[in-house]
């Protein structure tokens, strides 16, 4: 499974951007998708997730009304936009795929390279 992420950067406090994580169409209709974090020094963390369909989302309390996930079939492409960035939001993330997706999280079976965001204060 390879997964692709790009489209992080450095913004502003209160910016935004647009993270892509892009698989094969096999990966793609297999697996329920989703986002980590890694700020240094600390634990890599769950941010969003959307299942194989694209009905079901569920984000970190943190995010919730600021990142907003979604999927394009048409792209095999999972997408992360995150507004009203914060300097807490940065953070090294990563793109995941997995067969399990509960309330609070995805379980994770492959995890792609990551993607640096930094936020600005």
């Amino acid at each position: 499974v390879q997964l692709q992420a790009y489209g992080g950067g450095l913004v502003q406090a209160g910016g935004s951007l647009r993270l892509s994580c892009a698989a094969s169409a096999r990966t793609f209709s297999n697996y329920h998708m989703g986002w980590f974090r890694q700020a240094p020094g600390k634990e890599r963390e769950f941010v969003a997730a959307i299942s194989r369909s694209g009905g079901r989302t569920i984000s970190a309390d943190s995010v919730k009304g600021r990142f907003t996930i979604s999927r394009d079939s048409a792209k095999n492409t999972v997408y992360l936009q995150m507004n009203s960035l914060k300097p807490e939001d940065t953070a090294v993330y990563y793109c995941a795929v997995g067969v399990i997706i509960s309330d609070r999280a995805l379980g994770v079976d492959y995890w792609g390279h990551g993607t640096q965001v930094t936020v600005s204060s």
